[in-house]
């Protein structure tokens, strides 16, 4: 096992902020990609579905005393809220808790830190853009204007703005370390939105040859959407009710 203590350098700090527990990985020049909750929890939704669907082999955790006091629980068994995955050339960190944006630079920097220690060929970052059209669009940006006629068929580049939280810090270290990356940004709304990872999942495929089959993960956002669908009719028909029962009494 590999075990990083927020390394700077050649040099180990005492009171690690971000700890590292993982086997070193095994591809000669993989890729990495990472999902974080955030806006529709589209980064987290797509890459926990990859790493099902394609059957990735778990094979790190990352810690932080910054991070929520939270321990996951999947049918009775902890999980890590931050884990690490791989599938030969494939790397996938996928989270359970967002991180606050007063440590994005602290995570971002000890991750890309512990990525520099091995041949990581680029990194890709997934997360959710909040618009107020349906369409499920995928925004693109990368570290180099060179690299965005690689995406342009199948991503709408951004032409200006920013990029907060966790993926923005990413790709920044990204470009500051001369790392190849791109962020991936599926159009949303502020509920979990399976649709919108299911279209970032799509441009992954193509951009990176995955093998897998988004119709399931369709399914469920149609089983989720359902379920909105209901609570919503509830709330509805609740309401007059509430406004009743709250009317003001006098005498």
């Amino acid at each position: 096992m590999f075990l990083l203590y927020a390394v700077y350098g050649n040099v180990m700090t005492v009171e690690p902020e971000i700890k590292i527990t993982s086997k070193p990985l095994s591809g000669e020049n993989p890729i990495v990609l990472m999902g974080f909750p955030g806006s529709g929890l589209v980064g987290s939704i797509a890459l926990q579905y990859l790493v099902e669907q394609m059957e990735f082999n778990q094979i790190g955790n990352i810690t932080s005393k910054y991070f929520p006091p939270v321990a996951m629980m999947a049918k009775g068994v902890i999980n890590v809220p931050v884990r690490i995955y791989e599938n030969e050339e494939t790397v996938a960190i996928v989270a359970d808790i967002p991180i606050h944006p007063m440590i994005c630079y602290e995570v971002a920097n000890g991750i890309i830190d512990w990525l520099s220690t091995f041949p990581v060929r680029e990194v890709a970052t997934i997360a959710g853009i909040v618009t107020n059209e349906p369409e499920k669009r995928v925004f693109g940006v990368a570290t180099q204007e060179e690299m965005l006629e690689r995406i342009t068929d199948h991503t709408v580049i951004l032409p200006m703005g920013s990029i907060s939280g966790i993926a923005g810090s990413v790709l920044t270290e990204c470009k500051i370390r001369n790392i190849p990356g791109y962020g991936f940004l599926g159009e949303t709304v502020a509920t979990p939105d399976p649709r919108s990872a299911a279209a970032a999942l799509n441009v992954l495929k193509v951009i990176y040859g995955l093998e897998i089959d988004i119709d399931p993960l369709l399914e469920q956002a149609e089983e989720i959407e359902a379920t909105m669908h209901k609570l919503a009719e509830e709330v509805q028909s609740a309401e007059p009710m509430q406004k009743k029962e709250n009317l003001p009494m006098y005498g």
